[in-house]
């Protein structure tokens, strides 16, 4: 039986305007961008003569829009294009339609306008920094809108009740061709020791997705006189604000206090695990999270990758992952740490797609609601307020 063809729709508290769209996330491969699709349901008697646009945006948020950041709020959109959707501004049969558009056209009738937008190379993706439950509501995060309003002009307020908002998602996807297995080693000399101690610590691949186990080789040879205490591996996220003050987060998302030690002149060859996932992290603040829409769960932030010549600045914030390896070695003078760092990404895999074709005609149709990340409160209005009021 072919899958239905659900459709995510939003209207306006007036019923002036209605946003209708087929997906929510639209994927960037680095060097192209799902275009952004949908159609706009409009009431002429509700608009009055006023005319109805179409607006996409992308933004960084730090705080709430009624919240002050050192006395001022911070919101700050990094891309927005606008577009007028009605009085149409060419005939719907001269544009090239979706199948979908072509659906909700045929569907919703002679008051339905298509529109169409499609994301610049240089944006971030959809990501926000997890707040501490005390800052319930001040939140730091990049983001996607699409707005629809009726007003007299692109550049006149726009109430409220005329104004539907829906967030989307930007989202990245592990590539198809991989890079390298990380593998990195080091020798270190001790003090009144004749011989070195070695370590070498291997990955399996380069890219590992959400919700795997990541299986670390660590092969040491202590030829030193010196003894190995204890073996500590953690997986890092690194996560750089770099839009606005290269603010950093550095926080361990999963972790193995082995207890492993290596006498003087011994060696070991282990295989440790680890798991890094969002369920084992949710009460720490700092935590880079993957953009959420409505109320399924997300999931620790994907890695960033970014087109070559894209300047970092305008990316928002920038995740990657490392693994740490960190010996505990024992001396007369007290302890002393050996370690490595093995960068890896961690990503969602490409989904299976379906095409089409092999949808069914009938749609259903879902509404479209905004949940904020866990520990923010949901604003009752979603963000819907007047471009003459940022």
């Amino acid at each position: 039986m072919s899958p239905k063809q659900v459709v995510f729709k939003k209207m306006s508290k007036d019923k002036s305007v209605g946003v209708y769209m087929g997906r929510r996330d639209f994927v960037d491969r680095v060097d192209s961008v799902d275009p952004v699709d949908g159609v706009l349901l409009v009431d002429p008697e509700q608009l009055k003569g006023k005319k109805a646009y179409a607006t996409l945006s992308c933004v960084f948020r730090y705080g709430r829009d009624d919240t002050d950041v050192l006395g001022i709020s911070f919101r700050r959109e990094i891309y927005m294009a606008t577009r007028q959707i009605y009085p149409p501004l060419q005939d719907k049969e001269q544009g090239i339609l979706t199948k979908v558009q072509d659906k909700l056209l045929r569907k919703l009738g002679d008051n339905a306008y298509p529109f169409f937008f499609e994301f610049p190379d240089n944006l971030p993706c959809s990501v926000g920094i997890q707040p501490s439950p005390k800052d319930a509501g001040k939140y730091c995060a990049v983001e996607f809108e699409v707005k629809a309003f009726c007003a007299e002009s692109q550049n006149a307020k726009v109430r409220k009740r005329s104004t539907v908002c829906l967030t989307i998602r930007k989202v990245q996807y592990a590539p198809e061709k991989l890079g390298p297995a990380p593998c990195v080693q080091t020798t270190r000399d001790f003090l009144m020791s004749d011989k070195p101690l070695h370590m070498e610590a291997n990955l399996e691949k380069q890219t590992y997705y959400h919700g795997e186990p990541i299986n670390l080789s660590v092969k040491i040879r202590n030829n030193s006189n010196k003894n190995v205490k204890n073996i500590i591996i953690s997986v890092e996220q690194i996560a750089n604000v770099v839009l606005y003050s290269n603010d950093s987060y550095n926080e361990t998302v999963a972790a193995e206090d082995s207890g492993d030690s290596i006498d003087a002149g011994a060696k070991l060859d282990k295989v440790y695990t680890l798991l890094p996932l969002m369920a084992n992290n949710r009460k720490k603040h700092g935590i880079a999270l993957d953009g959420k829409l409505k109320h399924e769960d997300t999931n620790l932030a994907s890695s960033s990758i970014i087109k070559e010549g894209v300047l970092k600045e305008v990316m928002g914030i920038m995740v990657s992952y490392r693994i740490v390896v960190k010996l505990i070695v024992g001396g007369i003078m007290g302890t002393s740490e050996v370690g490595v760092e093995l960068p890896f990404q961690l990503m969602h895999p490409k989904p299976d797609t379906v095409k089409e074709s092999e949808l069914e005609d009938e749609v259903v149709f879902e509404e479209f609601k905004r949940t904020y990340l866990k520990g923010m409160a949901e604003d009752e209005d979603e963000g819907n307020v007047s471009p003459a009021e940022n």
